[in-house]
């Protein structure tokens, strides 16, 4: 973007060396204004890229956040899972042990 003003103002430099003194200003205030317009624009483009990067990070923070929660929440719902197969696992073997207890009952009768 320079490059394209830097040439213009070239441009109108070599042009104004022919013309009236009330042109040259007029040719001077305009390529000025350009240049004055060209600078806010890359402000302009500046702050949103600014805004843009911290959105993205704000976004990238509550991603992991949900990711987090989610993963807990997995956590627990596997360690519930484990605890309630191992009672049940445990009450099996209660129960085997005391129809087994019956049955060597039964059978020394």
């Amino acid at each position: 973007m320079r490059k394209i003003i830097i040439t213009a103002m070239a441009a109108t430099a070599f042009s104004l060396a022919a013309c009236s003194d009330k042109t040259q200003d007029a040719a001077a205030d305009a390529a000025s204004s350009a240049a004055d317009d060209a600078a806010a624009a890359g402000d302009t483009v500046a702050q949103g890229a600014a805004d843009a990067a911290d959105a993205t990070a704000d976004a990238a923070k509550d991603a992991g956040a949900t990711v987090e929660g989610a993963a807990n929440d997995a956590g627990n719902a596997v360690e519930g899972t484990v605890n309630a197969a191992g009672d049940a696992a445990a009450k099996a073997g209660d129960k085997i042990a005391d129809e087994t207890k019956k049955a060597e009952a039964n059978d020394k009768k």
